[in-house]
C-alpha cells in the first residue's frame, strides 16, 4: 500500500474515532445534566425557572462539543492538508 492510501484510511479512521467519542461522550453528559436538572427542581420546585434556564445553557455548551467533532471530522475526510503534500509526491515520483 502507498502513503496516499495509508493517509486515506488513517483520515477515515480517525474521522470515525472522533465521531463516536464525540457523540456517545457528550450524551453522557447531557443525560446527567438532565437527571440533576429534573432532581434539583423535584426538590424545589419554585427554582424550576431558574434551573431550567441554566440547564439549557449547560446544554448548549455540552452540544458544542459534538458539533466540534463533527467539524473536525469533515476537514479529515474532505480538507485533510495531508493529502496535497502526498499527492504531489507521487506525481513528483511517477514524473521523475
Amino acid at each position: 500500500m502507498d502513503n496516499t492510501t495509508w493517509i486515506g484510511l488513517t483520515s477515515i479512521g480517525s474521522a470515525a474515532l472522533c465521531m463516536t467519542f464525540g457523540s456517545v461522550a457528550p450524551a453522557l453528559g447531557e443525560a446527567k445534566a438532565l437527571q440533576q436538572a429534573l432532581s434539583a427542581i423535584a426538590q424545589q420546585p419554585d427554582e424550576a425557572g431558574s434551573i431550567s434556564r441554566t440547564l439549557f445553557i449547560g446544554l448548549a455548551m455540552i452540544e458544542s462539543i459534538a458539533i466540534y467533532c463533527l467539524v473536525i471530522s469533515i476537514i479529515l475526510i474532505f480538507a485533510n492538508p495531508f493529502w496535497n503534500h502526498f499527492i504531489t509526491r507521487a506525481a513528483a515520483g511517477q514524473g521523475g
